[in-house]
């Protein structure tokens, strides 16, 4: 598509089932999970026989995507004419109540990532995923693997236990920024909480179409708290969030920050201020009409080119064929999505891709 090739955002890797990861864990570890009877862990944000979370064509026999690189390879980096996949694992280590366990099982999975993954394609680079149960283990885990630099960003669900702007989770992302890693949130949820705001719902449909919304309270905790003007080198990047949301939310949210903003000091900016210089959007799912003129709208909207990062978010299915990147993009706005933004937005990208 570009000179260089794209670089690819938001990759999941399969997880054929827990014997992959158990070789992972320390031995006392893979006793606990023999005796608890363990058998799978695979996020059930994405249940398996939903059209949406593999694409027929991709579907294993497993009914999964691929669960390895040379498959990865075949179904994703190749027809794209991938330069860089950012490979981040949807496996559910958020979904134990213990802090222990969460903590063996990232701690795993990372080390799953690193050696069955990035040491066999060196196209690919991952995001580090973290224990969420406990933010001391998190920021542990940010310091065990920021020495190799094939981890680019740390990986988050967006909904969880607690807002992500609140000062507790802090830490995590200060580390982050230590590391030059963007702090990036997918669609998901532990499930402890509905995924709506009004109660419990009946169908994956409205789970999914809810997770916009989640990122919109996501996106106001983070600056309502302050995080942003606390630690101003701190980069967000929303995954699977959807974006053309954006010029209503924000228009409101400004709205109701010039009304309010004597509870927020620290909020010296408009919310648009810190969403263009501190946020990004994956391009798919691609939620605008497939026309040009839209899409310019949009854009001149928020007022920057430089919000959306190409994504496939392979497996999942958003689009047919190889039309990743939706035909109405000019050539120029097409080269930013697929490599400056990105090489601008992973400080560890322009070193290595």
């Amino acid at each position: 598509m570009t000179a260089g090739g794209p670089i690819d955002c938001d990759v999941h890797p399969g997880v054929a089932s827990l014997n992959a990861i158990l070789p992972y864990l320390d031995p006392m570890w893979q006793d606990m999970a023999e005796r608890r009877g363990m058998e799978e862990l695979n996020s059930i944000s994405y249940p398996s026989n939903s059209p949406l979370t593999v694409r027929a064509d991709w579907r294993g026999a497993n009914n999964r995507g691929a669960c390895d690189p040379a498959t990865l390879a075949r179904h994703c980096l190749e027809p794209f004419g991938t330069s860089t996949a950012i490979l981040n694992c949807l496996y559910g280590v958020q979904l134990f109540y213990s802090e222990d366990l969460g903590r063996a099982f990232a701690r795993a999975v990372n080390d799953w990532i690193r050696a069955e993954w990035l040491d066999k394609d060196d196209r690919l680079r991952a995001s580090i995923v973290l224990p969420v149960q406990n933010v001391d283990f998190a920021v542990e885990e940010i310091e065990r693997l920021a020495g190799d630099k094939r981890f680019v960003s740390v990986l988050l669900l967006i909904s969880g236990d607690v807002t992500p702007g609140r000062r507790s989770q802090w830490p995590i992302y200060q580390a982050a920024v230590r590391h030059g890693l963007p702090v990036t949130f997918h669609a998901g949820s532990n499930y402890r909480s509905p995924p709506s705001a009004i109660g419990w719902t009946s169908f994956y449909n409205e789970d999914y179409i809810n997770q916009a919304t989640a990122f919109q309270t996501g996106l106001t905790s983070l600056i309502a708290e302050g995080a942003f003007t606390k630690i101003p080198d701190l980069k967000v990047v929303f995954l699977e969030s959807g974006f053309t949301w954006l010029p209503g939310y924000l228009w409101r949210l400004t709205k109701f920050w010039r009304g309010t903003r004597q509870e927020l000091p620290w909020v010296t900016e408009p919310p648009a201020h810190y969403v263009r210089e501190n946020v990004r959007f994956s391009l798919q799912p691609f939620d605008a009409p497939p026309d040009a003129a839209e899409v310019e709208r949009f854009m001149n909207l928020v007022e920057s080119e430089e919000l959306l990062l190409f994504s496939t978010d392979y497996p999942h299915w958003q689009f047919d064929g190889t039309a990743a990147m939706p035909a109405c993009l000019s050539p120029g706005l097409v080269r930013k999505i697929t490599r400056d933004n990105p090489l601008a937005t992973y400080a560890r990208l322009p070193q290595l891709a």
